[in-house]
């Protein structure tokens, strides 16, 4: 097992499921503007660290296949993910929970905000995973 090009790869997966848990809504809700008000009602928008979770795939990546210093793609992403899953923490936090159950009959939605903060944890932990395997942890 190749741990410096498999770490990052779990990276990258992260932020990709990062991105699928976002776009669940989209399917789950019938009206787009009430998807709109859902991801608005918190402190801010979890759609903002998707816009990271899209910069981390090209820092892992570029530091995977060497194209950027692997250990500044290493750390970046350290802190890129950090910030991810802290952001989509207080989101999911401050999200009224009357909004969340008039969203759908669907008991997905009622879980969806925790989903995207797991999702967003294999961001960090990958890349953790790759500064241990770089040697700077």
């Amino acid at each position: 097992m190749d741990d410096l090009r498999l770490a990052p790869t779990v990276g990258i997966v992260g932020c990709v499921l990062y991105l699928a848990a976002l776009a669940v809504p989209f399917v789950l809700v019938e009206t787009p503007s009430a998807v709109s008000a859902y991801y608005n009602a918190g402190a801010f928008s979890p759609l903002i660290p998707g816009v990271f979770a899209l910069v981390s795939i090209i820092v892992l990546a570029a530091g995977r296949e060497g194209r950027s210093d692997p250990s500044v793609a290493a750390g970046a992403s350290i802190g890129i993910g950090v910030f991810i899953v802290a952001l989509s923490a207080v989101w999911a936090l401050t999200v009224p929970e009357s909004l969340v159950l008039g969203l759908t009959e669907s008991t997905l939605m009622e879980h969806h905000r925790w989903a995207v903060v797991a999702a967003g944890c294999p961001i960090p932990l990958g890349s953790a995973w790759f500064a241990r395997a770089l040697g700077l942890l």
